[in-house]
């Protein structure tokens, strides 16, 4: 019989309701890890570096820890701080750059050794396959499992001819190298918007390209006047009602949405381009999901318990962006940072058979 370390909770993403769930976790005295395929907070860490949240800074704070900014709206560098500075705060267990491959529920198998609880014959267990930045590949087994991955990582893609060419994009960053370039952002929304006003005043020639008749009415208040004014008097350029048919080296190929079934040449234009945004959203890894047994409904969200957060394989949770499948309009930091407390006292009751009252 094979020794192996059994812990009460793999959390897997170092975001927001990662942490909060491992901040649970460590109060509620249970064996716990957190795994991060990237760096801390990697989808802020990957925003935009003059980025500005939406929200204001106590609605981003987890484990009740203070966010103190002078701004009204904190900016992605004060979010990074904050962050570090809660791991530090609670001394929190995480490995970085170990990237989750599978979640595999394990019946009938028996464990005993470093782990604080050990697995009985035919307990049920969780085994974890990762591979680090090094390419080392290791299986971590756990009673429960928790994916607060989020859905940066997996842009929505058009599945047009060119979409990988080396000039396309579906993230965006520094608008300066694209100063007097000709630049396609393909989009509605709040990413649409900002970056093309920060590509023209950053001196590019913008090109808006969206499939519905006008912008999308979740565009942040004090953007929206803004990025209308700009295409009214012309200073960027925007197609409405039009979708992208092909992306080449040094244009796009653009229908009109009502020509889309009319066949080659209907309706079309081609648009000069020096580099393509594709910025029409994100989702969450349905693949990881779908492949660990949990069941999605019709948009692609895992069907779980409401109170407990719990899918549809005993023991496995979901918290934060991870389960909005194609909604991902729904949840924010704002309300995903408190999925993890609720999924930790579900964990910890079933580990303790109590409550688990905090430290």
């Amino acid at each position: 019989m094979t020794s192996m370390s059994v812990r009460d909770v793999l959390i897997i993403g170092a975001g927001p309701s990662g942490l909060s769930a491992a901040i649970a976790a460590k109060r509620r005295e249970l064996d716990y890890q957190v795994l991060e395929q990237g760096t801390l907070v990697d989808s802020i860490y990957r925003f935009p570096p003059q980025m500005v949240f939406f929200t204001t800074p106590e609605l981003l704070e987890i484990g009740g820890l203070p966010f103190v900014s002078p701004y009204d709206k904190p900016t992605r560098a004060e979010a990074l701080r904050y962050y570090r500075r809660v791991v530090d705060t609670f001394d929190l267990q995480i490995a970085f750059e170990e990237k989750v491959l599978s979640v595999a529920r394990e019946e009938g198998a028996s464990a005993a050794g470093e782990g604080r609880m050990a697995a009985d014959d035919g307990d049920p267990l969780f085994a974890v396959e990762t591979r680090s930045s090094r390419g080392v590949r290791r299986v971590r087994h756990a009673r429960h499992v928790v994916l607060a991955t989020g859905y940066f990582d997996h842009p929505n893609r058009l599945n047009v001819p060119g979409e990988d060419l080396p000039h396309v994009h579906h993230y965006y960053s520094e608008p300066h190298p694209y100063y007097r370039r000709r630049v396609v952002i393909v989009g509605g929304g709040n990413s649409a918007a900002e970056w093309a006003l920060e590509l023209f005043r950053a001196g590019a020639h913008v090109t808006l390209v969206h499939r519905r008749p006008e912008l999308k009415s979740t565009i942040k208040y004090w953007v929206r006047p803004d990025i209308e004014n700009r295409i009214k008097e012309g200073s960027i350029a925007a197609r409405f009602n039009s979708c992208v048919r092909e992306i080449r080296r040094t244009s796009v190929r653009v229908a009109a949405i009502g020509a889309v079934d009319g066949g080659p040449g209907v309706g079309e234009d081609e648009l000069a381009a020096d580099a393509v945004f594709l910025l029409v959203g994100y989702h969450a890894d349905w693949d990881l999901q779908a492949r660990a047994g949990v069941d999605m409904n019709d948009r692609r969200a895992p069907i779980l318990d409401p109170a407990t957060f719990e899918t549809s394989v005993p023991g496995l949770f979901i918290a934060g962006g991870a389960l909005a499948g194609m909604d991902t309009g729904n949840i924010f930091i704002e309300n995903g940072r408190f999925h993890g407390e609720k999924i930790v006292e579900v964990i910890a009751e079933r580990v303790n058979g109590r409550s688990g009252d905090l430290i």
